[in-house]
């Protein structure tokens, strides 16, 4: 496929970008400093800020899919929706965050006691992206909110996923390698499981 990564320079989109790569599609790389994205073959680096919104639809035109690694308080659903649709995009997979996803007790892992304080504006941010991605019906859209932490490691291809509750193993944690999210990022691309949905994956 023809993939536009968004934030292709961060850990995140780095790792998707590599991950794309190695399986044959060509791929997009869009950053602010595209000189910070490797040479690689199938991947073109473009310098492109996505909070452009007037030149967001051409950074990501002729695209089948767009995904974005991007932070949340870049750009809105609502302006990432438009550049899709202005750019003839129909499918958009988005890096989120797990503050949403329930924990056992029912509740948001955003709404319990130890969820950082410090880390509540950005969660906000992802909280409402999700929401209103659940209000478009044009663009196939899937969000992907990862484990709770996600860390530097190895590439296993050994994960869970699931769909809004929170993943823990034995030990009650909820971890994911950047590289292993990049696999379960690129697996829904290519087997498109979550259409108009969110999933999860961790250990």
């Amino acid at each position: 496929m023809r993939v536009a990564v968004l934030g292709a320079s961060g850990r995140a989109g780095s790792e998707i970008t590599k991950e794309l790569a190695a399986r044959g599609h060509q791929v997009r790389a869009i950053a602010r400093h595209a000189d910070a994205i490797p040479a690689t073959a199938g991947v073109e680096a473009v310098a492109g800020d996505a909070s452009d919104t007037a030149a967001l639809p051409e950074l990501v035109r002729g695209s089948d899919a767009v995904i974005s690694a991007l932070h949340f308080d870049v750009l809105s659903a609502e302006a990432m929706l438009a550049a899709l649709k202005a750019a003839g995009v129909g499918r958009l997979l988005v890096t989120g965050g797990a503050a949403s996803l329930t924990v056992e007790s029912g509740e948001r892992l955003f709404d319990t006691p130890a969820f950082p304080a410090e880390w509540k504006p950005m969660a906000a941010g992802g909280i409402a992206f999700l929401d209103a991605l659940r209000d478009e019906h044009t663009i196939d859209w899937t969000f992907f909110s990862p484990a709770a932490f996600i860390f530097e490691g190895p590439r296993t291809g050994t994960f869970r996923t699931g769909g809004d509750r929170l993943i823990v193993d034995a030990n009650g944690e909820s971890r994911i390698s950047f590289a292993d999210f990049a696999i379960a990022m690129v697996d829904e691309l290519e087997q498109h499981a979550h259409s108009r949905a969110r999933f999860t994956a961790a250990y």
